[in-house]
């Protein structure tokens, strides 16, 4: 049995018509013959999706109790047991009531699929895990039920359901999407053209992601290595040498011309592990590239050209940028060089050679180490000098051989030379032994003239071959000796990095792994005092500096304080102290050196953005309650205004009746202004953090009374079901009734006639939760948290119920005394809200 297809339709926004575009296609396969079943479709009232199931056969619901409260769930059980070929399951990001087999949605259709059983099924781009914080700061809506990227990206085929945000705003304005007392609300904050163009912007590129690996999957499959053109994708080839910000800065500004454009950078390290970038470079760079909004790759490869082109086609590159070489002229005579290369294999691939201030100078590199010790290089010397002679000795005595067994010997004894000594002592050998040879084995004898030809080919033989031996002996040391250095920088840098990952600030960290790395007293990062930022005599001085992180006993203050200052930048600094480093260590500690700015940047600016979020919160409670004051304050302070003039008036006579009504709609203007200024004020304090809370152990069967009396007659239809053993909740009397009156009175403005909201009771986990049950409209869970942000009233209109400051309010003053509210979808519709107290020690009540 194969395992089923997935077919998703994603959708930017609620409303687009997923749902019916997946009805259509169930009804498509339906009329060919397949075997289709409805497993579960939310229509949400809207009449032209529910027309949409027509004839298809529909798997009765499971219903499910959780908390006294019932819900209906797929029942997957009955659909696994129906079997059919193609199960129709809406909206896959759901989260299943607590006791379903799964937890969410998407588990169950892959047990569908792994039944052999193909599903069609609906998601929104808000619901995609990888961009829930994206979708949030765009719309201020934080989405709590998401499905993971690769579920989607798993299935066999995603189709894009899309629509205009003009089209999608007419569809809301004529009713076809929410009812008709939520379409202001929606119009006015989530459905704004502004976050329907970035949602769909979103859902487009994620798309394109999905369209690129499915093209990548199809050319891999096929065989096919020529680019494609149906993207701009720049590529930057990185040598870690000083021209790399050149290249980055000019490739972002080719990918910039073309919209959508991707700009990758790419670093080719050598495959036999030795070091030839410096990493210190290649780390700023790397910043810079992501910073620009590209990505850094790193490949391995011995043959350049070949390592770019394979990494180009593989991503289906259109444009490669390069520097041009930095080779001198004289050099690149014998090479064409990296450059030169690349542009002739790259066939389709356009390549732009960029000049900068490095090319045609030459590498200037480091003096290279020598590859043997000092000790071993004098022992071959002394091998050289006297063995040589030795050997000359001891073939003398030995009169029986010939001049080819003579040579094969010399030919040995410089190999040995070359094995202690290298390559130095191998050629003074080499040199000493072609003329011992030729003094005193070969024919005339104690001359240096040859006569035989033969003589003379065998010494050159042996000349070529002893160098031969001797350099590469010289070099496998050398080889061997940088490998070893290479591998123990790279294990140094990857256990530098795993621990900043881990650590929870990542600065201290890389400095205490450096100073631990390295065996050093301390280290600090410095950075130059604004005062003597622009002055560089003033720079040497001592109090010039300030410490801005360390770690260790006695931390340099000063970079003459320490053994060995690396530069960051013209302002930073990294002072190692407790001895000075090698050379070569001084690449590695540069890679640190570069990687501890950057986490000082990111430092600093969550330092910022923490300083500046209370700002913003306060800069838009200001831009709000202005537009309160402005509008909604207005209102009762007219029609008192109003009232109090027309009392005061001669010119009319007013009887009794008209007298007393005017005063009453005078006092119930001013009650209801009393009222709002009042919640701005507690607000306000809320925001400042200046109100006074003092919680006690009080009783919801007295609390909720006192505030049903508060709402007077209005309240007088509402059902109440709390148990008599319910534990005594921790809060402020005061603030719990204004809590109360509150959230019962939004419950009484939505709830419809003859329907009246029904409080509940009960205990859980330590908490006391208290549920005000509507079966109003209800609110949309993309919703949920406009019902809170001060100044918001979803649906409402009528300039008569307050600047929308009370469930913002009611959550403050919750949690001001340690509890919370949160809503919950009322099933058969509308809105519950649960306020979750702690529960007074020393009472126990019902668990769930």
């Amino acid at each position: 049995m194969g395992r089923g297809e997935l077919r998703i339709y994603l959708g930017a926004a609620p409303g687009v018509g997923k749902t019916y575009a997946m009805l259509e296609e169930a009804q498509r396969r339906a009329e060919r013959g397949t075997d289709v079943v409805i497993g579960l479709v939310e229509t949400h009232g809207r009449r032209h999706t529910a027309e949409m199931i027509g004839a298809l056969e529909v798997v009765p619901r499971r219903a499910m109790t959780y908390r006294g409260v019932e819900f209906t769930e797929m029942d997957l059980d009955a659909v696994l047991a129906r079997r059919p070929e193609v199960v129709v399951v809406d909206e896959l990001a759901h989260t299943n009531v607590p006791g379903s087999r799964h937890e969410k949605r998407w588990q169950d259709v892959q047990e569908l699929l792994d039944a052999g059983i193909s599903v069609l099924s609906t998601v929104n781009v808000q619901h995609l895990e990888s961009l829930n914080d994206v979708v949030a700061q765009i719309t201020g809506t934080t989405q709590r039920e998401t499905v993971p990227d690769q579920v989607v990206r798993a299935a066999e085929q995603v189709e894009l359901v899309d629509m205009t945000p003009e089209a999608l705003r007419r569809r809301m304005a004529h009713g076809n999407i929410y009812r008709p007392d939520k379409i202001d609300a929606a119009l006015g904050n989530y459905f704004r053209v502004g976050n329907l163009t970035a949602l769909r912007e979103l859902a487009l590129l994620w798309l394109a992601g999905k369209v690129d690996e499915q093209l990548d999957a199809y050319r891999a499959q096929q065989g096919i290595s020529d680019t494609w053109e149906a993207r701009e994708r720049v590529v930057v080839a990185l040598t870690g040498g000083p021209e790399g910000e050149t290249l980055i800065r000019r490739a972002a500004r080719i990918a910039a011309r073309s919209k959508g454009a991707d700009l990758l950078a790419v670093h080719v390290a050598r495959s036999d592990g030795l070091a030839g970038a410096d990493p210190a470079q290649l780390a700023r760079q790397r910043v810079l590239v992501e910073s620009l909004g590209g990505t850094y790759h790193q490949v391995l490869g011995t043959d350049i050209p070949a390592s770019l082109l394979d990494f180009a086609r593989g991503v289906n590159a259109t444009q490669l940028v390069l520097g041009a070489s930095r080779r001198g002229r004289f050099a690149q005579v014998f090479a064409r060089g990296v450059g030169v290369t690349t542009t002739a294999l790259s066939g389709p691939i356009d390549v732009h050679l960029v000049t900068h201030p490095e090319a045609g100078r030459g590498r200037r590199g480091t003096s290279v180490p020598a590859a043997l010790s000092r000790r071993r290089r004098l022992i071959g010397y002394a091998l050289a000098v006297l063995g040589m002679p030795l050997l000359t000795l001891l073939l003398r005595t030995l009169p029986d051989l010939t001049l080819t067994n003579d040579i094969l010997l010399f030919l040995a004894g410089v190999v040995g030379v070359a094995l202690v000594g290298g390559l130095w002592p191998a050629l003074v050998a080499a040199l000493g032994g072609s003329l011992l040879l030729n003094w005193f084995f070969t024919p005339p004898y104690r001359t240096l003239t040859i006569a035989e030809a033969d003589n003379l080919l065998a010494l050159g033989v042996f000349v070529g071959v002893a160098i031969a031996v001797s350099w590469v002996v010289d070099v496998a040391a050398r080889r061997t000796r940088e490998a070893a250095r290479a591998s123990a920088d790279a294990q140094t840098l990857a256990t530098v990095a795993g621990s900043v990952l881990r650590g929870e600030r990542p600065l201290p960290a890389l400095l205490d792994r450096l100073r631990e790395t390295f065996g050093l007293r301390a280290v600090s990062v410095l950075e130059l005092t604004d005062e003597a930022g622009g002055r560089p005599a003033r720079a040497r001085d001592a109090d010039a500096w300030r410490v801005v992180a360390s770690v260790g006993e006695r931390p340099p203050g000063s970079p003459g304080a320490g053994e060995t200052v690396v530069p960051v930048d013209d302002r930073l600094s990294v002072v190692l102290a407790g001895r000075r480093l090698e050379a070569a260590d001084r690449r590695v500690v540069e890679a640190f050196a570069a990687q501890a700015a950057v986490a000082l940047r990111q430092e600093r600016l969550a330092e910022e953005a923490a300083t500046a979020r209370p700002l913003a919160a306060a800069d838009r409670m200001r831009t709000a309650l202005l537009a309160a004051v402005s509008h909604d304050l207005r209102t009762p302070l007219a029609s008192a205004k109003a009232a109090v003039s027309s009392l005061r008036s001669h010119d009319v006579e007013f009887d009794p009746d008209d007298r007393e009504e005017l005063l009453a709609t005078a006092d119930e203007s001013l009650d209801r202004l009393g009222r709002l200024v009042a919640n701005l004020l507690d607000m306000s304090r809320l925001q400042a953090g200046a109100l006074g809370v003092t919680t006690t152990a009080i009783g919801l069967e007295d609390a909720v009374p006192r505030a049903l009396d508060e709402l007077g007659p209005a309240a007088a239809e509402v059902t109440t079901d709390i148990p008599a053993d319910l534990p005594a909740a921790l809060a402020d009397p005061g603030l719990l009734e204004r809590v109360l009156v509150n959230v019962v009175s939004n419950a009484l403005r939505h709830s419809p006639p003859g329907r009246p909201p029904t409080i509940t009771g009960s205990a859980h986990a330590g908490q006391v939760e208290l549920r005000v049950i509507d079966t109003g409209p209800g609110i949309p869970e993309d919703q949920w948290e406009h019902v809170f942000l001060p100044f918001q009233r979803l649906g409402d209109r009528d300039n008569q119920t307050g600047v929308g400051l009370g469930l913002a309010l009611s959550r403050g003053l919750a949690e001001a005394m340690g509890g919370s509210i949160t809503p919950e979808t009322t099933p058969g519709g509308g809105l519950t809200m649960v306020l979750r107290l702690p529960a007074a020690p020393h009472a126990e009540g019902p668990q769930e």
